[in-house]
């Protein structure tokens, strides 16, 4: 049975394999910390979270950096090597296996479909309440001196 005590520090270990900004710490060291022997970290770690350590940091990573290739402007070298990966090519393999794309064409990809302008939020207002905002301008508007027919011409009979 998993202690309360343990499970706290089965989290603060998951925060420091999530950590992608500093330099990499081994599950060795990460065990010892939480005084726990590394299999029974292992083990611990995966019956809690569901994916082993290394599983749940190269995840992590991925996810570090499918973030910075959406939405910064770094290469794919300096996104590797950023998120914590030494060689290029194995980080464009897993990247590829994982993701189902290499780096540059999820990059792609993600920026055409995701990439909006700086100020969306004055651009983009949802339909009803345009439809709302022209209803009630054309109401407050002030009315002409004359009148305007709305009768329609009479058209000839049976056609609409």
């Amino acid at each position: 049975m998993l202690t309360k005590a343990a499970f706290r520090q089965l989290c603060r270990a998951r925060d420091m394999l999530a950590d992608t900004s500093g330099e990499t710490v081994s599950i060795r060291d990460i065990a010892n910390g939480i005084a726990m022997s590394p299999f029974h970290f292992i083990r611990q770690f995966e019956a809690v979270f569901g994916a082993t350590p290394h599983q749940f940091r190269i995840q992590t990573r991925l996810d570090r950096a499918k973030h910075l290739l959406a939405l910064s402007d770094y290469s794919v070298t300096d996104v590797c090597l950023e998120v914590g990966f030494s060689s290029l090519g194995s980080f464009s393999d897993l990247f590829a296996r994982r993701v189902g794309a290499p780096p540059s064409v999820y990059r792609r990809r993600v920026r055409t479909s995701v990439l909006i302008p700086e100020d969306w939020r004055r651009s983009v207002t949802p339909g009803c309440l345009s439809l709302m905002a022209a209803a009630f301008a054309e109401a407050s508007a002030p009315k002409a001196a004359f009148a305007i027919s709305e009768k329609r011409a009479a058209l000839p009979f049976g056609r609409l």
